[in-house]
């Protein structure tokens, strides 16, 4: 089975790639490289057929998209601050390039489109958890761009018939996520930099928590969805773990894990963030079969021995 994987040489999709390939499957990869790498997949290169080329531009995606019986568009540029300093390029990428997707997934009939979505669009609605069927109060340019995505989602699975799941993701983290970007998430900043005995900034009190995800039971979603009885088809679905950490317990987490105390430099909030975020997957669990299968001190443990085996001159003794 011929399978396109957007954003294949980003952390998700790099992750998910591997998995394709373990399984048996042709992969093609449609990456601009502006915030994948080419060093995700590593030796993995060889084997998959990859296309450079942006969302943004509907032929050269219906081009990567031609023969391909699933779709996974995990392709964004991604990052909430990122978007509230340009929502213009935020937009073009993330909802009209979804369009894009959508759109040559329909010229070339493929099966199933499994679109990444995210849990910011839940936004500033106080509610826990986090339930598909809750009001979405995006409050970042970021979070309405993901929630439009969905909307064409479903669109497109109404009226073209084209058959589409989405996903919303909570916090991945894992190897391979990028902690030297400004907008790189905080756990691969939290264990760089307790790795190089700095203190790690924290943008708040740190008591916000988060629904912190691994990586692998992200692409195991996605392997389901893809799969999926027709029943999920034009659905909505929460990927977590259905548990939340604060950034504080986290760091108390990652002090014991590398032999040390973690002090971190408490800055202002960040704009767009929200408090607190936990999802409710009963409904994954359900329509879907997913059942996430690493607890989150679990995830950090393997993900942090990750970047102790890349950076083994700053791990502490």
């Amino acid at each position: 089975m011929r399978v396109l994987v957007t954003g294949g040489c980003g952390f998700i999709g790099s992750h998910l790639v591997r998995r394709l390939l373990e399984d048996g499957a042709n992969v093609r990869v449609l990456d601009n490289l502006a915030t994948g790498r080419l060093s995700n997949l590593g030796d993995l290169l060889a084997e998959v057929d990859l296309v450079e080329g942006d969302l943004r531009s509907y032929e050269r995606v219906s081009n990567a998209v031609r023969g391909c019986e699933v779709v996974y568009h995990q392709a964004a540029l991604p990052s909430v601050p990122r978007s509230v300093q340009d929502p213009l390029t935020s937009s073009s990428v993330n909802a009209a390039g979804t369009q894009n997707v959508l759109l040559a997934a329909r010229d070339e009939g493929v099966r199933r489109v499994v679109a990444a979505s995210s849990s910011s669009v839940y936004g500033f609605n106080p509610a826990l958890p986090k339930r598909e069927d809750m009001a979405t109060l995006p409050m970042s340019p970021y979070a309405v761009d993901k929630l439009a995505s969905e909307g064409y989602c479903r669109s497109f699975q109404r009226v073209y018939g084209l058959d589409t799941v989405v996903l919303r993701y909570f916090n991945v983290f894992g190897p391979y996520q990028d902690p030297n970007s400004q907008y790189s998430a905080v756990i691969p900043k939290f264990i760089t930099a307790a790795l190089e005995g700095t203190a790690p900034t924290v943008h708040g009190d740190g008591n916000q928590s988060r629904d912190f995800t691994f990586v692998a039971d992200v692409v195991g979603a996605n392997l389901l969805a893809a799969g999926a009885p027709p029943a999920a088809a034009g659905e909505v679905f929460n990927i977590a773990c259905g548990n939340r950490t604060s950034l504080n317990e986290m760091l108390e987490m990652l002090g014991e894990l590398t032999g040390g105390m973690i002090e971190p430099i408490y800055d202002e909030a960040r704009v767009g963030d929200v408090p607190h975020s936990q999802a409710d997957i009963s409904k994954a669990r359900e329509g879907l079969g997913f059942e996430p299968a690493y607890h989150f001190s679990d995830g950090l443990r393997v993900t942090l021995e990750h970047y102790q085996e890349i950076q083994p001159a700053l791990s502490r003794p």
